[in-house]
């Protein structure tokens, strides 16, 4: 059994689908991978043909290697069931194996035969084994008698080989979908040794929370803090079960519940949104309107799919630390982040003081350390797991506790650093070009520590540019423990429905690797400002998040999203609250008082000021000259 929960897999997909991608990402932690291509060689007169085997080939990585059936289509069966337990293979496709088996120069043959005895390999294989086949089932039927048989033959060769695997994926446009998960194994992920795992702390509070204990106490509710292991807001778990066990909201493969690529979470409503904007043009206002602030009302509606969204009522801030050591943290003074840290657990400081205006709760979660990404990987695989997992677990901890808005920020030394090198590894950026200037605490601009930081992520890509640029892959050798969580919470907060605002590099550069893992997380992001940070803007273009604010406050994450989040509030409950502006025309003098109107509130106009004549309501007499003669 793999450590995915699963021995074989069929990938089903259409035409330019993204099947041989997605496949070849399921095997991209392999340290190597047999590479069976079933095709034969393009003809010389075939130019695209040839270029598509050359897209497929330059895309493996030198650790692969390559083994070619087209010469005899049966020992594809030989080949599979030869191979060992700790084997990887990659099979692409069966529909080219199907060609060949088909070829006249391989007739007369037992095409049935031939299949059930691939099947039977497949079944009895104890490898690690990927399959790709194109799915014909949609397609119309062929018009011409070998165009049936080769529908046919694969049709029977797909259910075939999909009855012997263990689990069967569709890829649609890119997007997976888990036809035939394994059947799951009793019990939970078993706890397995290695660093320290990722936990939760915050400063205990007692009474109210939320707005309630912003009121009360005079500073922000902060999060309970958990048993020693276990994430805050959940139960202790049995001896011998891991904090990082699988949560029921996690697509299942196989053996349990993993996060994985490819895989479908919800979308925003994609109808409030438009409805909501379009409302917004009704609105009795005196002027333009809301301007660029119409995005957030958009986002609100789609987020929470109504036309006449409410404002975010409880909100919570996940403050990340985790620091990354080696050279992405040249510049940093020891110990200021713990400090920082410590100042959110106690309630004290810039965050803290905002949370409480905005009654939002503050939880500080500790990630693990990162070791230098020039030399060494920043996580294990297993840290990469479970801090995924954890976060995951954090938004569903919100969730539940009735949380509208999660604020996604960090506070460790060298997150800037981690994030560019996310950034050059996802989106090709150069490193100088997204690693802002350091500044000291006393406001100067140390550029040695700036380059030191630029040579550490120089060296660290360096280092893994024979490496998969894999999510997961990107995370344990750049990317370290507080981007793994981040990604996480993002992915259980799609999941879960909770609208997040990212607040820093290092929330920025979770949506960036959470794209391959499911492309709806960045729909349910919002980014207040970007603060000038280089990363950010790179980042938020890539993704298509644009700033809702360029005021470019640095009063430390979390608190520049706490300091934008009363004008949001003010936009959502004005656009709520407003009434549509009346027709052309219509009489408003009129008009019944509204519902709830005070009839008798009084009139502060100023009064009119006071003529000569007579203050009676009766009309006053006309003016008479001297001699008694009326005026004209």
């Amino acid at each position: 059994m793999s450590v995915d929960g699963w021995n074989t897999v069929l990938v089903l997909g259409g035409i330019r689908s993204g099947k041989s991608e997605f496949a070849e990402s399921l095997v991209a932690d392999a340290p190597t991978v047999r590479y069976v291509a079933t095709a034969a060689d393009a003809p010389a007169d075939d130019a695209e043909w040839a270029a598509r085997l050359a897209a497929h080939r330059a895309r493996r990585p030198e650790t692969w290697t390559t083994e070619e059936t087209a010469a005899d289509p049966r020992r594809l069966a030989d080949v599979i069931a030869s191979a060992g337990p700790n084997e990887t293979l990659l099979v692409d496709d069966l529909g080219g194996w199907v060609t060949v088996l088909l070829d006249p120069a391989h007739q007369p043959a037992d095409d049935t035969a031939t299949i059930a005895e691939l099947a039977a390999a497949v079944r009895a294989c104890t490898a690690r084994l990927v399959l790709v086949s194109p799915e014909v089932g949609l397609s119309l039927v062929p018009t011409t008698p070998l165009g049936r048989a080769f529908t046919d033959a694969l049709g029977a060769a797909n259910r075939a080989v999909a009855d012997a695997c263990d689990a069967v994926v569709l890829v649609v446009a890119g997007q997976a979908a888990w036809l035939k998960p394994g059947a799951a194994q009793p019990g939970v992920v078993p706890a397995q040794a290695g660093p320290a795992p990722v936990t939760s702390t915050a400063r205990p509070a007692t009474g109210p929370t939320g707005a309630a204990a912003a009121a009360t106490t005079g500073g922000p509710a902060v999060v309970p803090e958990p048993a020693p292991g276990v994430p805050a807001g959940v139960p202790a778990e049995p001896a011998g079960t891991a904090w990082a066990a699988p949560t029921m909201a996690l697509p299942m493969v196989a053996t349990g519940l993993v996060i994985q690529p490819g895989m479908e979470l919800p979308m925003p409503d994609e109808y409030a949104g438009p409805q909501a904007i379009e409302r917004l043009a009704t609105l009795d206002v005196p002027g333009a309107g809301l301007g660029a602030l119409e995005r957030v009302v958009g986002f609100a509606a789609a987020t929470q799919g109504t036309a006449t969204p409410a404002p975010w009522g409880s909100v919570r801030v996940l403050l990340l630390h985790g620091d990354h050591l080696g050279g992405a943290a040249a510049g940093t003074v020891d110990g200021e982040s713990a400090r920082r840290a410590r100042q959110a657990r106690a309630g004290k400081g810039v965050l803290a003081r905002l949370a409480a205006e905005n009654g939002a709760d503050v939880q500080v979660v500790e990630t693990p350390a990162s070791a230098p990404m020039e030399d060494e990987p920043t996580l294990t695989g297993q840290q990469v797991e479970e801090a995924l997992r954890h976060g995951w677990r954090l938004a569903e901890e919100a969730a539940d506790a009735g949380v509208h808005l999660l604020v996604l920020g960090a506070c460790g030394a060298g997150t800037e650093a981690a994030a560019a090198a996310v950034l050059a590894a996802t989106a090709g950026a150069e490193t100088p070009a997204v690693l802002g200037r350091v500044v000291t605490g006393s406001g100067e601009i140390d550029d040695a520590a700036w380059m030191r930081r630029c040579a550490a992520v120089r060296d660290a890509l360096h280092r893994t540019r024979r490496s998969p640029r894999g999510a997961k892959d990107v995370l344990a050798e750049l990317g370290g423990g507080d981007v793994a969580v981040a990604t996480g919470v993002l992915l259980g907060a799609t999941a879960r429905r909770l609208p997040v605002m990212l607040d820093g590099p290092v929330g920025v550069a979770a949506a960036m690797v959470s794209r391959d893992l499911a492309g709806q997380a960045r729909h349910w992001c919002l980014l207040a400002d970007h603060r000038g940070d280089p990363a950010v803007r790179l980042a938020a273009d890539v993704l298509g998040l644009t700033p809702l604010l360029d005021v470019r406050l640095d009063l430390g994450e979390g608190a520049n999203a706490l300091a934008a989040l009363p004008l949001l509030r003010s936009v959502l409950a004005l656009a709520a609250a407003l009434p549509t502006r009346p027709a052309p025309g219509d009489d408003e003098e009129g008009d019944e008082p509204e519902p709830g109107d005070d009839t008798d509130e009084p009139d502060f106009r100023e009064p009119e000021p006071a003529g000569p004549g007579p203050t009676s309501t009766e009309p006053a007499a006309e003016p008479v000259d001297p001699s008694g003669r009326r005026a004209g």
